[in-house]
């Protein structure tokens, strides 16, 4: 909820108090995205490492709870080795 209301209050009421009277987190985040150039890269930086660990997320999720039934762990049943 602080981070939404961080949001509201750099993006919606910019101007209705003055940044001394915010907090030091608060005036450092409005100072570091007052670029929209900044904004846009922290947005799609978020995006790509967010897609990152839900796709390694679920994909140790799936392997643990198909453990066994999945190619790579029945492979040795029925591929003779090479050597």
């Amino acid at each position: 909820m602080a981070l939404s209301n961080i949001f509201y209050n750099t993006f919606v009421k910019r101007n209705s108090e003055p940044i001394n009277d915010r907090g030091i987190t608060t005036r450092n985040l409005i100072n570091f995205l007052s670029s929209t150039g900044i904004y846009v890269t922290t947005i799609f930086a978020g995006a790509f490492t967010f897609g990152i660990g839900f796709d390694a997320g679920v994909t140790k999720f799936w392997d643990t709870w198909n453990k066994g039934k999945q190619w790579k762990d029945i492979r040795g049943k029925y591929v003779e080795s090479d050597s």
